[in-house]
């Protein structure tokens, strides 16, 4: 295993405010609808079919957190019935560059994760 201390990269701190913020905008149903929202407005049914796994709790907390950390707006639209629309605000559009960088890490990576998984749970069923 490759040695992190020589690596010539700033210090690694997280804070328990960083810790906090991002529990809350990269857990799973924050991500799912952002990556819903980026694509365009969404209504709250409209989200609720587009991620079929979220429950209407889930779904519910899940934009009220994004709402109050920034990151997605809720509009009512003048319509009968008033209906609520969600989007991403100008913040929450500066979260997709570096979500795809994870991605892409994520995406090379794979494999060696895998990998390791794979000797983790073979050495684990040994012991």
């Amino acid at each position: 295993m490759r040695d992190t201390a020589s690596d010539d990269v700033g210090a690694f701190t997280v804070t328990a405010p960083h810790r906090e913020l991002l529990d809350q905008i990269l857990d799973k149903w924050s991500l799912a609808v952002c990556n819903e929202l980026c694509e365009r407005p969404s209504r709250f049914n409209e989200l609720r079919r587009a991620i079929p796994a979220v429950t209407q709790k889930s779904l519910t907390a899940t934009l009220r957190r994004l709402e109050r950390n920034g990151i997605v707006e809720r509009t009512l639209l003048s319509s009968r019935p008033v209906a609520v629309e969600y989007r991403m605000t100008p913040l929450g559009k500066t979260l997709r560059p570096p979500v795809d960088v994870l991605l892409a890490w994520a995406d090379t990576h794979l494999p060696e994760i895998d990998a390791a998984r794979a000797r983790f749970d073979a050495e684990s069923d040994l012991a």
